[in-house]
């Protein structure tokens, strides 16, 4: 079992392709849910703690818009995390829009720079192509078991 990290982060449909391939999906939700179920941090709609912005700085300098900083604080432990990698481009908002080309050109970089195996897509427009989408996920999620059979061996 691989942590494998989605783009979109918020992806249902490719948090549940995920799991059903036994592997743990990465997903900004995780990260949300901790901030608005966690002891000690009363301040909703914010939900951050000190150290958030700080994290978010990690990534991107202060004059960088603000909404960058605080994804990129909600997705450091995810990237952390992260042994391999889906990336669906082209998506339309209902798929799993992150809303900031930005964060999603920082994101690919920092994730490509990992050279963990990454599995890059196009949203599908057809039912072939629908097909084809799940078919190449499959067969990518299938590999990170035997690859990781192969180095235990």
């Amino acid at each position: 079992m691989a942590n494998i990290f989605i783009y979109p982060s918020n992806s249902l449909i490719l948090y549940d392709l995920v799991e059903r391939f036994d592997h743990a999906p990465l997903a900004v939700m995780q990260e949300i849910k901790k901030r608005v179920t966690t002891a000690g941090i009363d301040s909703p709609p914010l939900n951050i703690t000190p150290e958030d912005p700080k994290i978010g700085l990690k990534y991107a300098a202060v004059e960088v818009p603000a909404g960058v900083r605080g994804r990129m604080s909600l997705l450091d432990p995810l990237i952390e995390a992260a042994e391999a990698a889906i990336f669906v481009e082209d998506a339309p908002i209902g798929f799993g829009c992150m809303g900031c080309q930005r964060t999603s050109e920082l994101v690919g970089f920092l994730i490509r720079a990992k050279r963990i195996p990454i599995l890059e897509l196009t949203y599908p427009t057809s039912d072939d192509a629908a097909e084809n989408f799940v078919y190449r996920i499959s067969e990518f999620l299938n590999g990170l078991g035997d690859s990781k059979e192969a180095k235990n061996e």
